[in-house]
């Protein structure tokens, strides 16, 4: 066959001739009314750019029918008829949120050149273009009547799914980024070669964004992090001063977000270097008030979230190692480190906590695992599972070897949970402050390990061991891509058959 041009287009009402019979060909096991030309006259005329055709050699040899619909109104158990209206296509909507495809087909002696393909493409750039959540459709499993007395349409689809059966329909929208969303049970009771079932098969559009009132909404957030030098400081306004100094720098560059490390206040215990080790830190905790008061309008005066690193603090008769975010907006959340050191257990009597959660900011959903936590990978699995996009990590580490069992392990998590982790630690020495003599830092942003992001899978990091601040952007927008299309995607390919996180009772 002599091709000369192939090209996609939107459909014309004087293309119907040409269009019934590529559809008279391409249906012929189907015992059906073809659509005429009225029907084809109704959806060019209420939607014309969701009516699309391709032609080879100005022929039309194939189309691609489409309705936005409002989804809630039918859900998961919706029939063809339901879903076109008996065929009115009043069910289309301009307000709609899928783009629901009613048919799509290919004249039979140009298969093989790949058109369904060109056709569902741009089905997908029209998803984007009109900010609709998903393309979702009623697939017909043709193959299934040779295997109705061995199989049940869930197994036929797993075993379309993994290769071991082909199926025409379903092995196409599955190569081509649908997935399946729930099985249809009369959803075209006149198609027997599929006997009846239906598969109802959804495309995810990662672009989408809902409407909201929430103003400036971020796709790229930019994080500043302190490598805080360790110092003396004769009070605790000093080491204020001192803190308000990174936030100014770091709020200059219009960071969204800056961390602090792990004890970033730990030179104000030289002052009880004669009681023992446990009762000094519980001394250092009265501090960690007047820090959070001050943190929590320096936030609001700079207009940067921060991540108040971590400090000691009371609750009841009980010491914790926590976490503050404060929130440009004036409010502020506590998130407490679950796993204590060894250490931090016999020299301090440190306790661990019991809430793992993501927070809400203007500039996306974050997680706070504190040193040690983040060696824990189940930690930032559940925290993936409520939609964490960064996760901030401030850490304390003596020595060379310690550092790397935080720096390791943050960047495994950003890979298995395909978000950014930032971590950030204190540098320097303390020579006046028991247990806190020496402290080993590169602070760094870690990405997941795919195209779109750095190829070491490391956005930007520190000078060891030197007082500096880092400042890093990081696209947000790019880890729904990679959730979808990543070369491998972590998330979705866990065997949760086999094996699962549970937290408070309930999988994750």
């Amino acid at each position: 066959m002599d091709l000369q041009s192939i090209e996609i287009r939107n459909l014309d009402v004087q293309d119907y001739q040409e269009l019934k019979k590529s559809m008279k060909s391409a249906y012929l096991d189907m015992d059906e009314d073809y659509w005429d030309a009225n029907s084809i006259r109704k959806l060019i005329k209420i939607f014309p750019e969701g009516q699309i055709c391709v032609t080879v050699n100005n022929e039309v040899v194939g189309c691609a029918l489409a309705l936005i619909v409002d989804y809630q109104k039918f859900g998961d158990n919706h029939t063809y008829k339901q879903i076109t209206g008996d065929s009115t296509f009043k069910t289309h909507t301009d307000k709609g949120d899928v783009l629901y495809g009613i048919d799509v087909f290919i004249h039979p002696k140009h298969r093989g050149l790949r058109l369904a393909r060109r056709l569902y493409e741009a089905r997908k750039a029209l998803c984007e273009k009109l900010n609709l959540k998903s393309i979702i459709a009623g697939g017909r499993i043709p193959n299934y009547q040779k295997f109705q007395n061995d199989l049940t349409p869930r197994q036929y689809i797993d075993k379309v799914k993994y290769k071991e059966i082909y199926d025409p329909t379903l092995s196409f929208q599955l190569a081509n980024d649908f997935h399946v969303r729930k099985i249809l049970k009369n959803y075209m009771p006149e198609d027997n070669r599929s006997k009846g079932f239906a598969t109802l098969i959804e495309w995810n559009n990662v672009y989408y964004e809902e409407i909201s009132s929430v103003i400036n909404h971020k796709t790229v957030v930019r994080i500043g992090l302190v490598q805080w030098q360790m110092r003396a400081y004769s009070n605790i306004s000093e080491l204020l001063k001192h803190a308000e100094y990174f936030i100014d720098a770091v709020s200059d560059y219009q960071s969204d977000f800056i961390l602090f490390p792990e004890f970033f206040n730990t030179p104000l215990m030289a002052d009880y270097n004669h009681l023992d080790a446990a009762k000094a830190m519980r001394e250092l905790a009265k501090f960690t008030q007047p820090i959070v008061d001050e943190f929590a309008k320096l936030a609001v005066s700079y207009n940067v979230n921060i991540i108040a690193g971590s400090m000691p603090k009371i609750d009841g008769e009980s010491l914790y190692n926590v976490s503050y975010l404060f929130r440009r907006n004036g409010s502020m959340e506590e998130s407490y480190k679950i796993h204590p050191t060894p250490s931090e257990i016999s020299s301090w009597g440190m306790r661990g906590g019991s809430d793992i959660r993501v927070f809400d900011t203007d500039a996306g959903k974050v997680g706070i695992l504190i040193c040690y936590d983040v060696e824990f990978p189940e930690l930032s699995r559940i925290l993936a599972s409520q939609d964490m996009q960064i996760l901030f990590v401030p850490f304390m580490t003596d020595t060379q070897n310690g550092y790397n069992r935080v720096k390791f392990c943050a960047q495994a998590r950003a890979v298995e949970n395909e978000c950014y982790v930032a971590i950030a630690g204190c540098v320097g020495n303390l020579p006046n402050v028991n247990n806190m003599d020496i402290s080993y830092a590169q602070s760094a942003v870690f990405t997941p390990s795919d195209f779109g992001f750095p190829t070491n899978g490391i956005q930007s990091e520190a000078t060891p061991n030197s007082e500096m601040i880092v400042i890093a952007d990081v696209d947000l927008s790019v880890l729904d891509a990679l959730h979808e299309y990543g070369s491998v995607q972590n998330l979705k390919d866990r065997r949760t058959d086999l094996y699962n996180i549970t937290y408070n009772g309930k999988k994750v």
